[in-house]
Parts: C-alpha cells; sequence; structure tokens
C-alpha cells in the first residue's frame, strides 16, 4: 500500500471494525474466532487496498471477503479435530452477551454454508444476487437456503418457546 492510501484505509476500518467483528460472530459464534478472522481479512484488505477501493460496492466486497476467510477456516484440516474424553478441566458455556434473543444458538444449528446465506440475507441485508455473487453460487442456491434456514430457524424457536412454557 502506498503511504497516502494508509489514512484512507485507516478510516475506512475505523467506522467499520465493530459492524465486521459482529458479522464474524454470527457466522463462527466465537469472539475471539470473530476477532482472528476480521484481522485475517483487514491484512489481505490492507494488501490489497488500491484494487478494493476501487469496488462498486466495498462494504459488499469486504464482507464477502470475511465469509469467504470463515468458510475457508472451517475447511481447514485442524478443524477436523475432536476432543479427548476427559476434559483436562472443567468447561464453562461461551458468553454471548449481545444474543439476548437465543438467535445466535439457533444460528448455530444451520450448517456453514446456510448459515452464511441467512446471515448475508437478513444480518447485512443484502439481495439474493448479492448473496449470490458473494459466495460464488446460483440465486437460486441462495433462495433455496434462505428458505430451508428460515424454516429450521422458525421449527427450533417455536420448540424453544414450547420448552420454555413448560
Amino acid at each position: 500500500m502506498k503511504r497516502e492510501d494508509e489514512p484512507e484505509y485507516r478510516e475506512y476500518v475505523a467506522a467499520r471494525l465493530e459492524s465486521l467483528r459482529r458479522i464474524a460472530f454470527l457466522l463462527c459464534h466465537d469472539w475471539h474466532a470473530a476477532d482472528d478472522l476480521v484481522s485475517t481479512v483487514l491484512l489481505k484488505l490492507y494488501r490489497s487496498w488500491s484494487r478494493a477501493r476501487r469496488a462498486d460496492n466495498l462494504d459488499a466486497y469486504v464482507r464477502g471477503m470475511l465469509t469467504h476467510a470463515w468458510l475457508d477456516e472451517r475447511r481447514r484440516p485442524w478443524r477436523r479435530e475432536r476432543p479427548a474424553a476427559e476434559l483436562p478441566e472443567t468447561a464453562t458455556a461461551p458468553a454471548e452477551p449481545e444474543d439476548r434473543s437465543g438467535i445466535g444458538r439457533l444460528l448455530r444449528s444451520l450448517g456453514p454454508r446456510q448459515r452464511a446465506v441467512v446471515v448475508l440475507r437478513f444480518y447485512c441485508d443484502l439481495s439474493v444476487e448479492q448473496t449470490a455473487g458473494l459466495l460464488g453460487i446460483s440465486a437460486g442456491t441462495v433462495k433455496s437456503q434462505s428458505a430451508r434456514g428460515l424454516e429450521t430457524l422458525r421449527g427450533l424457536a417455536t420448540k424453544a418457546i414450547a420448552e420454555g412454557r413448560r
């Protein structure tokens, strides 16, 4: 990056950092992993700033980078490791401070691709075409994944409400 481009990059990152963290959290449901993911994406953005800033919609471009980075991270071999039968210490449930409605728990029940579609479509408010372009899938796939994801979320929410009334 050229030195004269750095202030523009810093201003962009400062204005959108919290939004990127929230999107990353909705994808991976772990604040530490979300911070790592955002850091990775911001480093890539820094390297390609001169090209990225010419994008028609820079925010959509960066959200696409974030989503692809998360999907790539899920494919890594170490992600397939399984924990041992006995843990060395007692673990506690992760705290989700911004998850008052339990939507984070419900989103975790969706598969990675379906979760990405639901987050991009309904949290980031992207169109079907924008979501398809970011994920490299067809518009029909976005529509079907959205419908299935929402159906799953509605069923789980209904079940959780029914169990809460007992």
